[in-house]
């Protein structure tokens, strides 16, 4: 079954933010994963939106996104989305296919 991690992000160091950025593709292309959204101008439907960025991933399964968020390759270049942002992040199981 599908999962995927949701990160709703706020810049607090853009620069390092932006240095995991430039490098997130390179380590993320190695996973059987895809990148949904990045969207740093979302619409704010209801509530009180205090982010910059919305980030959704598909994986396969939980073990590929777990693989993914453990590895040493994301772990490397996740100091610096640590220490350029605020992130709250979720992963959610999708909808079983009916039938």
């Amino acid at each position: 079954m599908s999962v995927y991690v949701i990160a709703n992000v706020k810049f607090t160091k853009e620069e390092l933010y932006r240095r995991y950025q430039s490098r997130f593709a390179d380590v993320f292309k190695h996973f059987n994963g895809k990148l949904l959204v990045a969207d740093e101008q979302p619409t704010v439907l209801d509530g009180n939106f205090a982010h910059n960025k919305v980030v959704v991933m598909e994986f396969p399964d939980e073990a590929e996104a777990e693989r993914f968020l453990t590895s040493p390759a994301y772990q490397e270049i996740s100091i610096d989305r640590i220490a350029g942002a605020e992130t709250l992040s979720v992963m959610v199981k999708g909808l079983s296919k009916p039938g």
